[in-house]
């Protein structure tokens, strides 16, 4: 496996794989990686010749008082876990090559996408996540990236960010990947105290049932109010827990794709997941 903060080295290595006809397939993280990364990766060992992953932590997504300095860095075990699973390449970016100017380019996310959801709460959150897998996606410049349904509102963005700028890269969403329990891994896991763990499930437990009855013909505002009750009884602090179009996060309408999406405070931690409407 190559690990390489050398832009040169990055560029002469994907040229060479370009030149001897090899696809490329990318992840990008932001490392202190589990399963649900390494599962991300498997899928895109499956979309292309070789696979390529990020570890960057990207300072533009993070708002004023959110977890940038204290976010777990943990590169040597990354790195470990990357090449026993089959990475052929990690790229290390540092934040200077990534925003080399103090008023850097950014892209701006169309606010139909970035407003709602966790956009509402978190203010230019998603223009930081587009604008650095735009850059990554033109360093790497793979032939498909797959990104994880957890972070479902980030995937519908990037797809629409490809389309509009006609970049030409695959995007493939890979099913959130739980713990046994249901609750959805995520690196932010671990500010979870050992009671706040044991109800953390509670989650994703509320979306299911939630789904279940919309699915029977549940009224959605009477849903909704229960499952909040159920959150706020469990201990947690909810920030959202909306019903939208699986495609554009709009409103639901008949006979479309949908989702139901939560974000929910847990001590420390907040937690994110959401479900499709069958």
């Amino acid at each position: 496996m190559i690990s390489t903060d050398s832009a040169d080295r990055l560029r002469a290595t994907i040229d060479g794989w370009h030149k001897a006809g090899e696809t490329v397939a990318f992840v990008p993280t932001m490392g202190n990686l589990h399963d649900g990364h390494l599962a991300l990766l498997a899928e895109a060992k499956r979309r292309a010749v070789r696979a390529v992953t990020s570890i960057f932590v990207n300072p533009t997504q993070f708002g004023p008082g959110e977890d940038y300095e204290s976010y777990p860095r943990t590169r040597e075990a990354d790195l470990a876990a990357l090449e026993s699973a089959g990475c052929d390449l990690v790229w290390l970016p540092a934040v200077e090559r990534m925003y080399p100017l103090e008023q850097p380019f950014m892209v701006q996310v169309p606010d139909s996408l970035s407003n709602c959801l966790c956009g509402a709460s978190r203010p230019g959150h998603f223009d930081g996540v587009a604008s650095v897998v735009l850059r990554l996606f033109n360093q790497v410049r793979p032939d498909v990236a797959v990104f994880g349904e957890k972070d479902y509102q980030q995937l519908v963005i990037i797809r629409q960010m490809v389309e509009d700028l006609a970049l030409g890269i695959g995007i493939v969403g890979l099913p959130t990947v739980r713990e046994s329990d249901g609750l959805a891994m995520s690196s932010r896991n671990a500010y979870l105290a050992d009671d706040e763990r044991a109800r953390a499930p509670v989650l994703n437990r509320v979306l299911t049932e939630m789904a279940e009855a919309l699915c029977e013909g549940g009224e959605f505002n009477a849903l909704r109010r229960a499952s909040l009750g159920k959150l706020e009884a469990a201990g947690f602090r909810p920030d959202y827990l909306e019903w939208r179009s699986a495609e554009h996060l709009g409103e639901v309408r008949p006979g479309q794709p949908s989702r139901l999406f939560a974000a929910a405070w847990l001590g420390k931690a907040r937690l994110i997941d959401n479900l499709p409407v069958n």
